[in-house]
């Protein structure tokens, strides 16, 4: 990692909007060759939760890469871990595995499975994949915080499919009985999971309104505004509650043929569809 003369290893590597916006740039391309490479992954629901993963490790994260253990750390759990190219690729950008690595995402024997594995990727704080169960796990962490007065906050993404798990509604009710200010959940609404929209298999909205009365400090934002992002993400939360955002974003952010299609859930683009890809993201063409 390049690390900005006159800061810490563990500050965030991004200074202003248009590092930012590079940031998540780049955890795109690098999840969607990632995923071409492999034959496999959810490049949409990737492309979606990217603007928010530039702006938590590129912005917000105090993180040490040369110590992924390092007790200070603020800890981020991908509940939806299907999005794990997207995760590696951030990991990468901030210095826990060499880009090169990317390239072997999915394959027979890489650190870098189709879903997260704390025991085999640095910066990964916990296995992901069966959806319900990040969020419950970042209650018991910042719990932990709570208990040793620590200063380290927890933050969790998931899905908004994966909101119509029970588990999450019973960790929800806890994290606000015991007041877990140091606690951030975003749900990256991008309104579809496999298959269908959300509204039609099991109807979520109002989903601010439920987490407000399940006792969240619940803001909605523009998931692919990196600065509102930045601002929400950033700022101290002054509540004595947790924090809920609930972050509207498209499904296949970025790239024409796949924005806000429920196919892209987990379908492989062709080479052909990598490099227009490609040339919509960058404006460049190779």
């Amino acid at each position: 990692m390049k690390v900005i003369p006159g800061t810490s290893v563990t500050d965030p590597p991004c200074h202003g909007v248009s590092e930012l916006q590079d940031f998540a740039l780049r955890i795109r391309l690098g999840s969607l060759r990632a995923i071409s490479a492999a034959g496999l992954g959810h490049v949409g629901g990737d492309f979606s939760v990217a603007d928010i993963l530039g702006v938590l490790f590129g912005g917000v994260l105090r993180l040490d890469p040369s110590r992924p253990d390092w007790p200070e750390r603020d800890r981020f759990i991908l509940s939806k871990g299907h999005a794990a190219a997207s995760l590696y690729t951030a990991l990468s950008l901030r210095g826990f595995l060499p880009e090169a690595e990317l390239m072997t995402f999915a394959a027979n024997d890489s650190r870098l499975g189709g879903h997260p594995n704390r025991q085999k990727t640095p910066g990964v704080e916990t296995n992901t994949g069966p959806l319900g169960h990040g969020l419950p796990v970042a209650v018991g962490m910042a719990t932990g915080a709570q208990l040793q007065g620590a200063s380290w906050r927890t933050f969790v993404i998931v899905g908004d499919g994966e909101m119509q798990e029970g588990s999450n509604w019973e960790a929800l009710m806890y994290a606000a009985h015991r007041g877990l200010a140091s606690l951030t959940l975003i749900v990256d609404r991008n309104r579809l999971q496999q298959g269908a929209s959300t509204e039609e298999t099991n109807a979520l909205d109002p989903l601010d309104q439920k987490l407000s009365a399940f006792g969240w400090d619940t803001h909605v934002v523009d998931g692919h505004d990196v600065q509102g992002l930045f601002d929400i993400l950033a700022e101290p939360n002054h509540s004595s509650q947790p924090r809920a955002i609930v972050a509207d974003t498209i499904k296949g952010k970025g790239v024409s043929f796949m924005e806000g299609l429920a196919a892209w859930h987990h379908k492989v683009p062709s080479a052909e569809q990598v490099d227009q890809a490609i040339v919509e993201l960058t404006g460049v063409r190779s």
